[in-house]
C-alpha cells in the first residue's frame, strides 16, 4: 500500500459511470413498470452499490480503508441503455476513484443478474471515471 501518512485531509469526490445495455423495449418497460420477477431493479441495485463502495478495499488489497461520507446513485435511460452514475465523497488522505467505479460496477452487475432471467443479451460497458476532484490534481473526461 502507498504511504499516505503524510498527506492531509481534504474534500475528495469522484463520479464514475457504467452503462448497462439490454436487448428489448420490453426489458425497460418491466423497469419501468416494477415488474421484474427478482424486484425493483433501481432499489435493489443501488443498496448493492452502496454496499459495493463501501467493500472496495476488501476486495482490492491496495485500496486504503477509509470513511465514505456520501454516495448517490443515480439512472438515464437511454433507448436500450441505463446510465450509472454514482458519486462518491469523503474528507481523507486519498481519493475516492476506484470506490465510485467500483460501485458503478457492483451497480451494473446487479441489474445484469436481476434482469437475465428477461433478456439473455444483458451487456454491460463503459465502466470510467468521469471527473474526480481534490488531491494533487482534479480530472474530467471528455465526454
Amino acid at each position: 500500500m502507498v504511504d499516505i501518512t503524510h498527506k492531509d485531509h481534504t474534500l475528495r469526490t469522484a463520479l464514475a459511470q457504467a452503462i448497462v445495455e439490454v436487448t428489448s423495449q420490453d426489458t425497460i418497460a418491466a423497469i419501468e413498470e416494477d415488474s421484474v420477477p427478482k424486484g425493483n431493479v433501481f432499489a435493489m441495485s443501488k443498496a448493492a452499490g452502496l454496499l459495493g463502495v463501501k467493500k472496495t478495499p476488501d476486495l482490492l488489497p491496495d485500496c486504503h480503508p477509509l470513511p465514505i461520507e456520501y454516495t448517490d446513485v443515480q439512472y438515464e435511460i437511454d433507448g436500450l441503455q441505463i446510465k450509472i452514475l454514482i458519486t462518491v465523497k469523503t474528507i481523507y488522505k486519498t481519493g475516492v476513484e476506484v470506490e465510485a467505479m467500483h460501485g458503478a460496477s457492483v451497480v451494473a452487475l446487479n441489474m445484469y443478474d436481476m434482469l437475465k432471467p428477461l433478456d439473455k443479451g444483458v451487456e454491460i460497458k463503459n465502466i470510467k471515471l468521469l471527473k474526480k476532484t481534490g488531491g494533487k490534481s482534479d480530472y474530467a473526461a471528455k465526454l
